[in-house]
């Protein structure tokens, strides 16, 4: 009898295990991530910046001015700040020289001398850029102020050859990078300076915000992590600065635990795409979806005259209509509890895909669909 008991608790043991690591794999077990993987530091983030600029020694590829004026007047205002000045009237002819736009990032934590990489871009009608100098060009914030100054040589990976009335071209010739082709003047201010660091969770849950709250009170101690909303909330930093990276460090790596997504099927209405995730399932029903086809046609006839009658002969034509609607039938489909099985079953209705847009739509209606339906 002591054996016996002994054996059933260690088969009930093995069995409250293999329970508890079924339960982890079921859709609503949550898993633990770190602060890192789902939150940013509110400031710590990218800058867009943005120039006009001139691109110098094409070889005959540059910008037509006679339609795109702006390129000899940005030549001329250029000129004219160098000190060089042209007779009113002149009709520059500039084939060497294009208008572009230079675009870039401002990584967070710049530091003025720092090198940035830049896109050039035509904004004239310019047919290549390839071969060209890019001079120097201011680029600006969101805010106007200047970041950076960006100048070099264009690096354009596309090439093209014509003649006698033909020609090929390869990949793109009117865009081309610099690669550290922009210097940092300006840096962000950044947020290591204040008592009050703000961080943001990348969705909003309430539930999620608490378990974020405890796991950084239980690490750091209570009243680091001041809760604002359902996203926000603000961490309280060390007084020396000199510990404040060290400790950004460990907060990153402090782990929550985070529910796992929503059963969701995204749709794009434009392309027809239609995407699920593994957690999506439906419930055992019946669909029935028939297709409507109407066929408009025109039909000629010819109206030949008796012999003899100096008749004339006459064409017409006749217009003719003609629905079709096959019989739809009834089909019943198994419950899915897995996205393999939500495939197989959804392919036995052997719909396209405008059809299956429809069809989704229906089943999320009567509640067999246990998924958000997302259109794009």
């Amino acid at each position: 009898m002591l054996a016996r008991s002994f054996f059933r608790g260690g088969l009930a043991g093995r069995l409250c295990a293999w329970c508890v690591a079924v339960g982890l794999l079921l859709p609503g077990a949550v898993a633990a991530q770190r602060l890192k993987d789902i939150s940013s530091i509110a400031g710590v983030r990218n800058n867009q910046l943005i120039g006009y600029g001139l691109v110098v020694g094409l070889d005959g590829t540059g910008d037509q001015t006679t339609q795109a004026p702006f390129t000899r007047q940005s030549v001329l205002s250029m000129l004219q700040a160098m000190g060089i000045s042209l007779p009113p009237g002149q009709n520059l002819q500039l084939k060497n020289t294009a208008a572009a736009i230079v675009t870039g990032t401002l990584p967070p934590f710049s530091r003025p001398g720092q090198a940035i990489d830049v896109t050039v871009s035509s904004l004239g009608n310019a047919k290549s850029l390839r071969g060209g100098t890019l001079l120097m060009t201011p680029l600006r914030g969101a805010d106007g102020e200047v970041y950076g100054v960006a100048q070099g040589s264009v690096l354009v990976s596309g090439a093209g050859a014509g003649g006698a009335g033909a020609s090929v071209q390869v990949n793109h010739l009117s865009a081309g990078r610099i690669p550290a082709g922009a210097t940092v003047e300006r840096s962000v201010p950044g947020q290591m300076d204040q008592e009050l660091l703000q961080l943001e969770l990348d969705r909003s849950d309430f539930t999620l915000m608490q378990r974020v709250v405890e796991a950084i009170g239980q690490r750091f101690g209570a009243g680091t992590a001041l809760p604002v909303d359902a996203r926000f909330l603000q961490i309280r930093l060390p007084a020396d600065a000199a510990q404040r990276v060290a400790f950004l460090a460990q907060l990153e790596q402090v782990r929550v635990e985070v529910d796992r997504e929503r059963p969701r099927v995204v749709i794009n209405a434009r392309t027809g795409s239609v995407v699920m995730n593994q957690l999506v399932t439906i419930d055992a029903c019946a669909v029935s979806h028939g297709a409507l086809t109407v066929r408009v046609g025109k039909t000629t006839v010819v109206s030949q005259p008796q012999p003899f009658s100096r008749g004339e002969t006459v064409v017409s034509s006749v217009d003719s209509a003609d629905i079709e609607q096959p019989p739809a039938g009834l089909l019943s489909l198994p419950a899915a509890t897995s996205l393999d099985e939500v495939v197989r079953a959804l392919n036995l209705l052997g719909a396209n895909v405008s059809d299956l847009i429809a069809i989704l739509q229906a089943m999320k209606s009567a509640g067999a669909l246990k998924a958000d339906i997302e259109v794009i």
